[in-house]
């Protein structure tokens, strides 16, 4: 007969079996089992300042590790903020568990103090949710938790946790490490694949989606120059071919590159690796006309569910990407010589789409958005981490900085909001706990960067040296934007009283400077570069500039009076 332990050890010792070496999130009386559980094991538990913030840190970890990130909140208010981080790795097949200390179960269906039907508010936000009522059950539970989180689609799961249930003792076996379960395609669906990629004149590859690793990523990059394609990476999935490679063309999603949009109209076979081809990925589904394309398609994806979702492909792959990349990989060169001045010509139209845009060569802006970005390519290391949340100011970063590789990129395609401060800490936090000393750069808005913002002590307490570089137009920037081709001149709701970023990073621990000239930047980037070197801390440049210069492409004032000659 086992030992007996409490519902707390036995879960804490759970997660050690299954893997995890890092849990992020906020105490709370509900589970102090749990904690005091955590206080003897090697599992590191980073506390943060609000459960948006940790869920965000834990769906990061998720995202750079392919393991589920664990986060722990307390019932209610904490659950609820947590809410965002659950969505966040719904929408980007995220593996994640979120664990949320619930009321005693003498307690439940009375609407006790902060008591929440979790199965209720995440049940559509989450793979599976589930709450473990005794404390035998807690190595299936969580043993399943893992399998789900991992095996098909990742995504997340939410397992509530009764305060008694914590407390109980029992005396029951530890489960064994989860194995991810993934398809694979078949040897007919190959044939097929390569017979369709044979026939075709135009052909794109589109890469995106979860599921990803270091070797899947290598596979699909030989079967891309194996067969000289032109291939693309989905909205916020840059990072899956080197952006500096010959045969990357672009990002597909918001703000994409008209060239590469017409491309992709006008192409004969579209090979989606991996993507769900949702709305941003798609154009607001106008790249791909729905149900029926008009391009031939090849659909890839983890989960049998999505294929056929919205388009009906003309072949559906129920695939694992590393299964998937390594079969392609595999394959015999189809028509390489025929796609190559194709993919050539795709290339070109990208390098001219990042070349300095004239908003800047017209404007007599003392700040120069595109130059720090070429400054910041120059000063940092290719394999930078890049981190941001959303927002207008989102564009610089993906429009202009050339991601190297796997694991190089950490933004929502949930869109959310204030992601980039937290998911920058945990990108820190787990390359300092595996000893690697990548730098982790946040980019940031104003609006952005002041709803995880606090987060900041957390970085200091750990000693996470990130670059936070906090760009501050005193404005809800994409709002404004919409709002001014909608309602011009007829500013509501958008204006921001900022505080000085600079002076809160210093009160926080950090290092932290404004700018608003392009010739300060540089010096500022190097005494930022020096002091995380030297002490460990993050540093956070602040750039101030008018808000005006809205996007890459025209400003506020040419979108206002666009819409006002439109006579809105």
């Amino acid at each position: 007969m086992p030992t007996t332990r409490t519902g707390g050890q036995i879960l804490v010792d759970a997660l050690k079996t299954h893997g995890a070496d890092i849990a992020f999130g906020v105490p709370g009386e509900s589970y102090l089992a749990v904690l005091d559980a955590l206080h003897d094991s090697p599992i590191r538990f980073i506390v943060n300042r609000q459960e948006g913030g940790a869920a965000f840190m834990a769906e990061a970890y998720g995202k750079l590790t392919g393991r589920p990130g664990i986060c722990f909140v307390t019932r209610g208010p904490g659950a609820s903020n947590a809410a965002i981080g659950v969505h966040t790795a719904q929408q980007d097949s995220t593996p994640m568990i979120l664990f949320i200390g619930q009321v005693g179960n003498e307690f439940i269906e009375r609407e006790a103090f902060q008591e929440i039907d979790y199965r209720r508010m995440f049940g559509t936000m989450a793979k599976w949710v589930a709450q473990i009522d005794r404390a035998e059950r807690i190595p299936e539970y969580v043993a399943r938790a893992f399998q789900v989180a991992t095996s098909g689609r990742p995504g997340p799961v939410v397992l509530a946790l009764p305060e008694d249930m914590l407390g109980e003792r029992a005396g029951v076996a530890d489960a064994r490490p989860y194995q991810p379960v993934q398809a694979a395609p078949s040897v007919q669906q190959m044939e097929q694949l390569r017979a369709m990629l044979g026939a075709a004149q135009r052909p794109v590859v589109v890469l995106g989606g979860a599921g990803w690793n270091q070797a899947a990523c290598a596979d699909i990059c030989r079967f891309i120059e194996a067969n000289a394609l032109p291939a693309a990476c989905a909205f916020r999935f840059q990072d899956l071919l080197d952006n500096r490679h010959p045969q990357y063309i672009g990002d597909v999603g918001i703000g994409i590159n008209p060239k590469l949009a017409e491309r992709i109209k006008s192409s004969d076979l579209i090979l989606a690796i991996g993507p769900r081809l949702g709305e941003m990925t798609t154009g607001g589904y106008t790249l791909l006309q729905a149900p029926q394309p008009q391009q031939k398609l090849i659909h890839v994806h983890a989960s049998a569910e999505e294929l056929g979702r919205v388009y009906q492909a003309d072949l559906m792959i129920n695939s694992g990407m590393p299964q998937m990349a390594a079969a392609l990989a595999e394959m015999a060169p189809v028509n390489a010589d025929a796609w190559r001045r194709t993919a050539a010509q795709a290339r070109a139209e990208l390098d001219a789409w990042q070349a300095e845009p004239p908003v800047f060569k017209a404007a007599s802006a003392k700040l120069n958005l595109w130059q720090v970005v070429q400054t910041l390519k120059a000063q940092l290391p290719a394999d930078t981490i890049v981190a941001n949340g959303a927002g207008n100011f989102a564009t610089w970063a993906h429009r202009f900085w050339p991601y190297a590789g796997f694991r190089t990129q950490l933004a929502p395609t949930s869109g959310a909001m204030g992601y980039g401060v937290p998911a920058a800490i945990a990108a820190k936090i787990i390359e300092q706990q595996h000893g690697r000393q990548r730098m982790v750069l946040n980019v940031a808005g104003d609006g952005d960067f002041m709803m995880n913002g606090q987060e900041l002590a957390t970085a200091v307490q750990y000693r996470a040296g990130v670059l936070f570089v906090v760009f501050n137009n005193s404005a809800y920037g994409t709002i404004r934007m919409h709002q001014e081709r909608e309602y011009p001149a007829r500013v509501s709701g958008t204006d921001l009283r900022n505080p000085d970023f600079a002076a809160l990073a210093r009160a926080y621990g950090a290092s932290g400077e404004t700018i608003d000239t392009t010739e300060d930047f540089a010096p500022a980037l190097q005494r930022a570069l020096s002091h995380i070197a030297s002490t460990g801390l993050p540093a956070l440049i602040e750039l101030r500039y008018d808000v005006d210069l809205i996007t890459p492409n025209a400003t506020l004032a040419s979108i206002r009076n666009a819409a006002q000659q439109a006579g809105r």
